[in-house]
């Protein structure tokens, strides 16, 4: 598994980075902003992609969510939400990701007396995704964020009904907002799980620590990651090329045991 790491690297910042992925067999997942969307280069990506490629690596793909929601009960914000997953499939026919990571944008303190109303609307949102994911031979995986229990995540996952819209499981967001244990949340979503962001955090807010530096329990973690979901993408989600090299450094102690 330490062989097929992915990290977290916005856009803008590909360049830059993709000598030193490339040289540590790190596999990018690549970050879009709307900014970066909006300003992009398709001869320059095309180029990128290929090098990519043609090193050997694969791609990973986390698409906008800053402003956006795919259930939102403003139809403007739908439909902006909608063409920007629109640019982000342009993309991913250059990148050819194994997975595109979402924010399904739920969120209980502002949809819960409204959330049949949101699931209903995220439901008809991914329909269109999803055919184009099968088309590319991709994942849209949609990642827990203010969750508090898997309940609607896994709602919307079962309606949506499609082996290409599963479950991308981030331990600092689970650690930050879950009120349930990991035990009971990789039972109820563990089989749907294809990626999981891997970082770390002392509870409080969402500080991208690398693994073993906060208060997460990772031996269990990558216990239950293993047993449940042992074909899915690793990335850390590292702000800082030091702070990826000791995420490398402590996941690589943790996921022998």
């Amino acid at each position: 598994m330490l062989t097929d790491i992915h990290a977290h690297v916005p856009y803008k910042q590909l360049a830059e980075h993709l000598e030193y992925a490339i040289a540590h067999r790190i596999n990018p997942e690549v970050y879009l902003t709307a900014d970066a969307l909006d300003a992009m280069v398709w001869e320059e990506l095309a180029a990128q992609a290929r090098l990519i490629h043609e090193s050997g690596l694969s791609t990973t793909i986390h698409s906008p969510f800053l402003d956006l929601n795919p259930g939102a009960l403003d139809v403007t914000i739908r439909e902006a939400t909608r063409r920007r997953m629109r640019q982000t499939m342009q993309v991913a026919e250059f990148l050819k990701p194994r997975v595109i990571v979402v924010h399904p944008g739920f969120d209980e303190l502002h949809y819960g007396d409204h959330r049949m109303e949101w699931l209903k609307n995220s439901i008809i949102f991914w329909a269109e995704f999803v055919s184009r994911a099968e088309s590319l031979g991709t994942v849209l995986a949609a990642e827990n964020i203010f969750d508090r229990e898997p309940s609607t995540l896994k709602g919307l996952i079962e309606a949506v009904d499609s082996p290409c819209f599963r479950h991308c499981f981030d331990v600092g967001h689970f650690n930050l907002f879950a009120s349930i244990g990991l035990e009971q949340w990789f039972d109820e979503m563990g089989e749907l799980v294809v990626e999981s962001h891997i970082h770390d955090n002392h509870g409080q807010w969402d500080e991208h620590l690398p693994v073993g530096e906060g208060e997460i329990d990772f031996d269990r973690f990558f216990r239950l990651l293993k047993r449940y979901a042992p074909t899915a993408v690793w990335t850390i989600e590292a702000h800082s090329t030091e702070h990826l090299q000791r995420a490398l450094k402590n996941i690589a102690v943790f996921a022998k045991s």
